[in-house]
C-alpha cells in the first residue's frame, strides 16, 4: 500500500489495522535531544481513545504507547522513534457477515475495487484507529513546536445545529466536555441533541477549529508546497473530513475586497494585520498572525438504522449494522486534528532551514 508515509523531514509512516495486533507510527527527522517520554505521547492518546463517554465507542482500549527505538535515557537520539499500541478488545466477529456486503459511507467498495481483497474487521486500514500513529507521531511534534514557542489548540466548533458562542470561550473547557466543546452551555445543548440521535438510530457530524499561535511569518513554499496547500492535504487524509477552510474559508466568495484585504498596521515596531480573514496564510507562507483553519466532519456512517446496499453477489439487500459505534466521531477527531496542523507546520518550518543563507550561516558558523 503506497501514501502511508507524510512528510518530507520530519516524516511519519503509519501502520496496523483495526483489529490487527496493534497500531503504530515511525517517526523519523526528530533531532537529537529532545526530551520525550511515554507519558508525553500517552497524555494525547488519552484523548482520542474510545469507551470515555456515552458518546464515543464503548470499545475499552487502553491505548497504551510502547517507545520502541529512537530515545535513549528520556531523550530522542535523532534516529527514526518508532512507536507501538497493542490493540487489546478485538471483536472481530462483530463484522464477519460484512465481508459479504458493502456498508453505505464506508470504504468497503472501494477497498474491493482497488486490491480485490480487503480486510473487513473494523475497516482494517481505514478505520479510525489508524489515527493512533498519527496522534503518537503529533505528540513529538507539539513538543518541538512548544520548544520554538509555538502553541497549537483544536476544538469542537459545532455539532449538529449547535455551535459554540466565542463570547463564552474557555479553553480548559475543551478537556472536560464530552463533546470537545470550549463553551460549557453549548456543550449542554450538543450533548442533548446527540441522545436524540442515538435514540433515533442515528448519528451527526460537526466541526472542529483549530488555531497555531505563535508561527513566525514565511512558514511555507510559495507553489506547489503552499502551507494552506499542505494543511488541506494533512487535514482532508483524514478519515470522514469532508471540507476543509482557512480563515474566512467559503465566506470569501460573497465577498468583496475591501472586505476581504487584511490591512497591514505597525504594532509594537513590527508588521501585524488590522484584521485576519486570511486566517494567518498569504501567498502560501503564514504571515505571523494566528493560523485558523476548520474541518467539516462528516455524520458517523455506522449508525444501526436499517440501511440498503448491495451484497459481493450483486444483489439488492437491507442491512443493519452491529458492532460498538460513536455516534459522533467529532470529539475524538479534535486531537487527531492538532496533530495533522502540527506535523505540517514543523516539516514546513524545518524545510525553512535552507530557505536563505543566513539561515545555514546560523547553524555552521
Amino acid at each position: 500500500m503506497a501514501g502511508s508515509i507524510l512528510g518530507k523531514h520530519f516524516t511519519i509512516q503509519t501502520f496496523g489495522e483495526s483489529h490487527g495486533e496493534g497500531i503504530g507510527v515511525v517517526v523519523d527527522g526528530c533531532p537529537a535531544g529532545l526530551s520525550l517520554s511515554a507519558s508525553d505521547i500517552q497524555t494525547y492518546l488519552n484523548r482520542r481513545k474510545p469507551g470515555q463517554s456515552k458518546f464515543a465507542t464503548p470499545r475499552k482500549e487502553a491505548d497504551e504507547v510502547e517507545i520502541l527505538s529512537g530515545v535513549f535515557e528520556g531523550k530522542t537520539t535523532g534516529t527514526p522513534i518508532a512507536l507501538l499500541v497493542r490493540n487489546t478488545s478485538q471483536r472481530s466477529g462483530d463484522y464477519s457477515e460484512i465481508a459479504s456486503y458493502y456498508r453505505p459511507g464506508h470504504a468497503d467498495y472501494t477497498f474491493d475495487e482497488k486490491y480485490g481483497f480487503r480486510d473487513y474487521r473494523g475497516g482494517g486500514r481505514s478505520s479510525g484507529r489508524e489515527t493512533i500513529g498519527r496522534v503518537a507521531a503529533g505528540a513529538i511534534a507539539l513538543k518541538l513546536l512548544k520548544e520554538l514557542g509555538i502553541e497549537i489548540c483544536a476544538y469542537t466548533r459545532s455539532i449538529g445545529p449547535v455551535t459554540i458562542d466565542y463570547a463564552k470561550f474557555d479553553k480548559e473547557t475543551i478537556l472536560s466536555t464530552p463533546t470537545s466543546m470550549p463553551d460549557a452551555d453549548a456543550s449542554a445543548k450538543a450533548e442533548a441533541y446527540l441522545e436524540e440521535c442515538m435514540k433515533s438510530l442515528d448519528s451527526s457530524g460537526g466541526v472542529i477549529e483549530c488555531v497555531a499561535k505563535g508561527v513566525p511569518a514565511g512558514v511555507g513554499e510559495p507553489v506547489f508546497d503552499k502551507l494552506d496547500a499542505n494543511l488541506g492535504k494533512a487535514i482532508m487524509s483524514i478519515g470522514s473530513v469532508k471540507a476543509f477552510e482557512i480563515g474566512d474559508g467559503i465566506a470569501v466568495a460573497t465577498m468583496k475586497g475591501s472586505e476581504n484585504n487584511d490591512s497591514f498596521v505597525m504594532k509594537d515596531g513590527a508588521v501585524a494585520k488590522a484584521t485576519n480573514h486570511s486566517g494567518g496564510i498569504l501567498g502560501g507562507m503564514s504571515d505571523g498572525e494566528d493560523i485558523v483553519l476548520r474541518a467539516y466532519i462528516k455524520p458517523t456512517p455506522s449508525i444501526f438504522k436499517e440501511q440498503n446496499t448491495v451484497n459481493k453477489d450483486g444483489e439488492n439487500i437491507s442491512v443493519q449494522i452491529k458492532g460498538r459505534h460513536d455516534p459522533v466521531i467529532v470529539p475524538r477527531a479534535v486531537v487527531v486534528v492538532e496533530a495533522m496542523t502540527a506535523l505540517t507546520i514543523l516539516d514546513l518550518m524545518m524545510e525553512n532551514a535552507t530557505a536563505k543563507l543566513d539561515n545555514l550561516k546560523k547553524i555552521y558558523e
